[in-house]
């Protein structure tokens, strides 16, 4: 026993015991289940995990000669390529207007945080309520002022944009906050050697706050891009894919070929494509952050 005391009295040892939680928890639900997928997805297989086949690379293959795989990747890579970078600038130019402490400017950023706390499932019923082309009070508007009723929810031009705007109406106020918060730990000195300069507003943005911001700044970049490639409530329960799978993202594919084609193996075998994805995007995006700190 006095063995045993003395060595878990050690720092080093202790920080075993501290840890233990946390490790197991990500055993349980991110190790195994991950580990768990790469062997289902080598399998013929339904959601009851009934009359498995061993087919090998078989879904893969599969995945990488279906039409609609690859329309969901491209659909998923586009909904990336437009939210991510609208967000991003959005939650700057609010932080920039944001960052005094002001009572109207804790005011807002309040309003602007609220739609985080909100499930994706209300924030989509009421925008489908808003836009619905018979009773919604915006296509109401617009009929008035004769453009017409506008079926925003099922025109394949027009309904991917509107589920990115809803997408980040609702996501914006969180990246908003954290770039509030890293310009206000930006060195006022800075400014004001700025002021002194006659370095106008513009200039110290480029030349002091987005250097000052640079860490919190590839934060919510990579987060942004991690979110967007993993999108699926806003979209399948507005429009669940379509109109004509305009909107089908990857994961709404995995849930459609999953819980409603019941092919369990397939459907993982697409979703670890998608992990693929994402881990290659975030160590590229990782190194260069790091690269950059360095330099």
């Amino acid at each position: 026993m006095d063995k045993f005391r003395e060595y878990w009295n050690k720092p080093a040892h202790i920080a075993y015991l501290f840890i233990a939680p946390a490790m197991i928890l990500l055993l349980l639900f991110n190790i195994i289940p991950l580990i768990a997928s790469l062997v289902i997805s080598t399998f013929d297989v339904s959601m009851t995990l009934n009359n498995a086949r061993f087919i090998g690379l078989g879904n893969f293959v599969e995945a990488f000669h279906d039409s609609r795989f690859w329309n969901s990747m491209w659909v998923t890579i586009k909904w990336t390529l437009v939210e991510m970078p609208v967000q991003v600038v959005v939650a700057l130019f609010l932080a920039a207007l944001l960052t005094k402490n002001t009572w109207f400017n804790k005011f807002c950023r309040g309003v602007y945080f609220l739609p985080i706390i909100c499930s994706a499932t209300a924030v989509s019923i009421m925008w489908r309520i808003i836009l619905n082309s018979n009773v919604g009070y915006i296509t109401f508007l617009l009929n008035k002022l004769g453009f017409g009723k506008i079926n925003f929810m099922n025109n394949p031009g027009v309904t991917f944009y509107v589920i990115v705007f809803m997408s980040v109406w609702k996501s914006f106020g969180i990246s908003t906050i954290i770039l509030v918060s890293a310009m206000q730990n930006v060195p006022r000195v800075l400014y004001e050697a700025a002021e002194l300069d006659r370095a106008g507003k513009i200039r110290q943005f480029f030349s002091i706050t987005l250097p000052g911001i640079a860490p919190s700044l590839w934060y919510v970049v990579m987060t942004r891009i991690i979110g967007s490639l993993q999108v699926f409530d806003i979209v399948y329960t507005t429009t669940g894919g379509g109109p004509n799978f305009t909107t089908e993202t990857l994961v709404t594919y995995v849930y459609t070929r999953a819980f409603e084609v019941n092919r369990m193996g397939y459907a993982t075998a697409v979703s670890e494509c998608l992990f693929g994805l994402i881990l290659i995007i975030t160590i590229c995006l990782y190194s260069r952050m790091l690269k950059q700190e360095n330099e």
